[in-house]
């Protein structure tokens, strides 16, 4: 489940079978601060919010995502107003969470904000 290199690293890969059980996105979630699972839909759904000076910095942030979710081939639903992206990552082929959505998290998190 895990590599030695860090998530930000990593690649994602076509994912099927089970979810990450509640430990393993409770270990992969201590690797990518600020990010939160959100239990409220069924298999859970990684979170994070992003503020920024203007709507200019927020879609400069948003064309970021769209990259990194191109190079990966996995993409988040985006909520996007004039200062602020909520992103939510999960994982449609296992009905959850899997390494990907921690992959693209922890990218995410890599970018220079």
């Amino acid at each position: 489940m895990t590599s030695a290199l860090p998530l930000a690293q990593q690649h994602c890969a076509h994912r099927t079978g089970d979810p990450l059980s509640e430990r393993g996105c409770q270990m992969m979630l201590t690797q990518v601060p600020g990010w939160a699972i959100d239990t409220t839909v069924p298999g859970g759904l990684l979170r994070r919010s992003f503020n920024f000076k203007d709507f200019h910095h927020t879609m400069a942030f948003v064309n970021a995502v769209a990259w990194i979710a191109h190079q990966q081939d996995h993409h988040p639903d985006l909520a996007v107003s004039y200062n602020r992206c909520t992103l939510r990552w999960s994982t449609h082929s296992v009905g959850g969470l899997s390494l990907n959505d921690f992959i693209c998290a922890a990218r995410v998190d890599a970018l220079s904000l």
